[in-house]
């Protein structure tokens, strides 16, 4: 793609761009999840919530969705978390950050934990999460690509 470019980032733009992904994860209450189940890709919308360290993503879901059996079929996904609001402006002023990882259901011991930093941000949401049937998954991000200004890409690895 012509004018598509890659930051190769210095130190000190490393915490940048961390902050402002950051930024846009804190901010936006939904992703959309991208899966891979029967040769077919599948994208959802999904309510989640992100780890200060930005090296875990966490979304819920129950286990009679379609998600849920791609994520049990396959485990690598990608989660696109944006600022759009559908006006011209975000040619110029939307940011998009997709994180790549694998992901996996939850169980006990750190379940309890991990169910507080999401119902932090959707307290809401707490009968959906905390019922049976419903699984919490957790993404371990590998990398991130933020993309601004249009044409501008960065990328991120989480270690």
């Amino acid at each position: 793609m012509t004018g598509l470019y890659i930051s190769v980032l210095k130190m000190d733009n490393i915490s940048e761009l961390k902050q402002s992904i950051t930024q846009l994860v804190s901010r936006q209450k939904l992703a959309v999840l991208s899966s891979f189940g029967k040769g077919q890709p599948y994208a959802s919308l999904v309510a989640f919530a992100a780890t200060e360290d930005l090296k875990y993503i966490l979304f819920a879901t129950t286990r009679s969705t379609r998600k849920y059996t791609n994520l049990s079929l396959e485990s690598n996904v990608a989660l696109l978390i944006d600022n759009r609001t559908n006006e011209e402006t975000d040619f110029s002023y939307a940011a998009a950050a997709t994180a790549l990882g694998r992901a996996e259901e939850i169980r006990d011991p750190q379940r309890e934990s991990l169910i507080n930093i999401y119902l932090a941000k959707h307290p809401h949401l707490r009968e959906f999460v905390t019922s049976p049937s419903c699984a919490l998954v957790q993404v371990t991000v590998q990398k991130y690509y933020l993309v601004n200004r249009f044409q501008n890409v960065q990328e991120l690895h989480i270690q």
